[in-house]
């Protein structure tokens, strides 16, 4: 059961510690958000779950981190100079601005409704920032606007560093900004936000085979993570952006409906073309490449046929700040209890769960007990499944309902039994279930590992099968 409408979501985000407002206290900046005690918890959840399923779970991935700042001809040979905007309308009644192609009546303004509007104009979606200490507009780079630009530049060193043969993939997650002209829906759309991009370089033939295999890939991935696959749907692009031969969304119902949470492009070999150096006579592809500022041709030598390429690339991007909105969203659940009451739960996978175990003692003017308390929560804290918490409240219903709240799979009560029987067992109470069991207290370090330990990822045979056929035809 998601969330009924999006205030909703917003108002559980902020009472929960999810999500904050920036600059909240001086009126707030429109599209930017700080991440409270529990959000960044959750982003560095997914984060990691997107890092192990494509570095750690695969043989043929690299990560890297690129630099916020970009020189300026990284973006002018990469198109975005001349391509990434968006078109500007302004109302000359109420002064909103909107983007032409997503008003609902391009001739009405959205806010007023006034017909006064402005010709629409190309409003550049790049932010600006001088570097050095003059600030005369000569010397600038600009704050990237993705991710993908910079694994594109560092092709060549990972290939050589790493001393990888196609096909193989970097992946980054990071910071990106965008100037957007209307940032919207909570986290969904913003001027500051995170990554999730992975950029897959192939031989040329092979692409539409690839691209195919990585939107199964990484919808199975989201399925993982705790979205039914009825919520989520393939969208192919009806327009292609210039560098892309095909590309699809994987759109997630939100609370306004059906919009994109990852996108899997085809992006050929426009990019690490677009950075090569361009040479009399050097060809590849068929034509001759375009840059003439840079030092590097971003070519692939085939070791067994000698022939020398440039590679296409099949790219995979996700917004991890969209991922949270989508993942709260789904794991939002309310129960009807035995008594009539309603409990408010979060259902999220156990992996991606902001704390992972909640130490609850029950009567917090005891000495013994809270030492207690404070030594399990010690022990569980260096297991390092993740936060551990000493829950220090008085009410132990308050306690567990605010950790269903919250997600937290698991609280562990110490109580006066813990002290007085013999083995001092605790009890484990289930988020989901709320079903309790006794665990010896020497024995709950184990149990708790043993809840939070993942199986050995079964391997894809299919996968390997596939990657090792494409590898024997590319010796023929």
């Amino acid at each position: 059961m998601a969330v009924r409408t999006m205030e909703e979501l917003v108002s559980l985000c902020k009472k929960r510690g999810f999500v904050f407002q920036s600059s909240e206290i001086y009126g707030g900046l429109r599209g930017v958000y700080d991440l409270g005690p529990l959000g960044v918890e959750l982003k560095k959840n997914i984060r990691n779950a997107w890092w192990r399923s494509l570095v750690y779970e695969r043989d043929d991935i690299e990560g890297v981190e690129c630099s916020h700042l970009s020189h300026r001809l990284v973006w002018k040979h990469s198109g975005h100079e001349d391509t990434f905007s968006d078109p500007l309308i302004e109302c000359k009644t109420c002064h909103s601005r909107m983007r032409q192609d997503k008003m609902k009546d391009e001739t009405k303004c959205d806010t007023c409704g006034s017909s006064d509007l402005t010709d629409p104009k190309k409003f550049l979606l790049m932010m600006k920032t001088n570097i050095g200490p003059v600030d005369d507009g000569s010397s600038f780079a600009y704050l990237r606007p993705e991710t993908a630009q910079g694994s594109y530049l560092n092709f060549e060193n990972v290939l050589l560093s790493m001393g990888r043969k196609l096909p193989f993939g970097i992946a980054q997650h990071g910071k990106s900004f965008r100037n957007e002209i209307t940032p919207k829906n909570f986290l969904f759309r913003l001027r500051e936000f995170e990554q999730a991009e992975m950029q897959f370089f192939v031989p040329p033939e092979t692409d539409i085979e690839w691209w195919e295999k990585w939107k199964n890939i990484r919808h199975q991935w989201w399925l993982e993570q705790g979205i039914p696959a009825g919520k989520l749907r393939f969208k192919d692009h009806e327009q292609l952006a210039h560098y892309a031969k095909c590309a699809t969304d994987i759109e997630y119902e939100f609370p306004w409906g059906f919009d994109e949470i990852e996108g899997i492009h085809d992006r050929q070999d426009f990019d690490l073309g677009s950075h090569t150096k361009s040479q009399e006579d050097f060809k590849i592809n068929a034509k001759v490449l375009p840059n003439k500022d840079s030092t590097t041709r971003m070519s692939y030598r085939d070791p067994f046929t000698g022939k020398e390429f440039i590679p296409f690339v099949i790219e995979t991007a996700a917004g991890l700040d969209r991922a949270m909105i989508a993942l709260i969203n789904e794991a939002y659940t309310e129960e009807k209890l035995p008594n009539g009451k309603t409990r408010t739960v979060l259902k999220l996978k156990k992996h991606l769960a902001p704390i992972k175990v909640a130490v609850v003692p029950l009567a917090k003017n005891n000495p013994d007990i809270m030492m207690t308390g404070m030594k399990v929560r010690r022990v569980l804290s260096e297991l390092g499944i993740g936060r551990v918490v000493f829950e220090n409240s008085n009410n132990i219903g308050k306690a567990y309902r605010r950790h269903d709240e919250i997600g937290t799979p698991i609280c562990v009560t110490v109580d006066f039994d813990t002290l007085e029987k013999e083995n001092h067992p605790v009890t484990v109470r289930d988020r989901d279930t709320m079903e309790q069991v006794s665990v010896n207290i020497a024995d709950i370090g184990k149990y708790v590992k043993k809840f939070y330990s993942r199986e050995t990822p079964q391997q894809d045979v299919e996968r390997l099968y596939q990657f090792s056929k494409m590898k024997e035809k590319g010796r023929e």
